[in-house]
């Protein structure tokens, strides 16, 4: 099979993030102390997080949500891309993490665009289904425990606006989902997805081979 992607290796990755990635100083700081932590790899590559926030100022969002917050780096890229109007709810279980992530919002001056509720993400999304906002926002980014992946997605479709965006980060898993040896439940899990989406007519679909892998769905009228 040739090759159709560029293979990052240390080097061009280090290319890459000095001649393309304008992240603020304050975002590189949040960055920086959440890879310190023990599960810090869990956060995005910066790169990422500029490619989100250009894709929701194409977009013109102002209505998102994020699902799976950690300790709030990815919410600088997508709250920084909202006009002062706009919302963020972030969606975080762990109050530790979030009490970083509140921190780090205060310190960027972003707190009055997000709203953040330390809960399971699937009490938020129903509360705000039994409120009627189905239809309602423009973009939804996918980043928590991969087991309920599936839910997350399908209550991402009831709470988008035909013409929004889904964002599934993860997809591939670094590398696990292409591995016929892998079968632990997250693997499956993410598996199963990328099938699904694969096949879902109610969305167009392009995954994109950034980070961890970004599965962008957007939803069809």
């Amino acid at each position: 099979m040739s090759r159709s992607t560029i293979f990052l290796d240390d080097n061009i990755l280090s290319y890459l993030r000095h001649f393309s990635v304008r992240e603020p100083s304050r975002f590189m700081r949040c960055r920086q102390d959440t890879s310190e932590l023990p599960m810090g790899s869990m956060q995005i590559a910066p790169e990422q997080g500029q490619f989100l926030h250009m894709l929701l100022k194409l977009m013109g969002a102002k209505r998102v949500i994020e699902i799976g917050s950690f300790t709030g780096y990815s919410a600088l890229w997508l709250a920084s891309a909202l006009p002062d109007d706009g919302c963020l709810i972030a969606c975080e279980i762990n109050e530790k993490w979030a009490s970083q992530a509140r921190h780090c919002w205060e310190e960027a001056g972003l707190m009055k665009r997000i709203e953040l509720h330390v809960e399971p993400a699937q009490q938020t999304l129903d509360r705000l289904l039994e409120r009627e906002a189905h239809n309602s926002f423009d973009f939804i980014f996918v980043d928590a425990d991969k087991e309920p992946v599936d839910t997350y997605y399908e209550a991402a479709l009831k709470l988008l606006r035909t013409g929004g965006v889904a964002a599934i980060d993860n997809v591939l898993w670094g590398g696990k989902v292409a591995d016929s040896s892998a079968h632990d439940p997250d693997t499956q899990a993410i598996r199963a997805l990328n099938e699904k989406i694969h096949a879902d007519d109610r969305i167009d679909l392009s995954v994109v081979p950034i980070g961890d892998g970004v599965a962008l769905c957007r939803k069809r009228g």
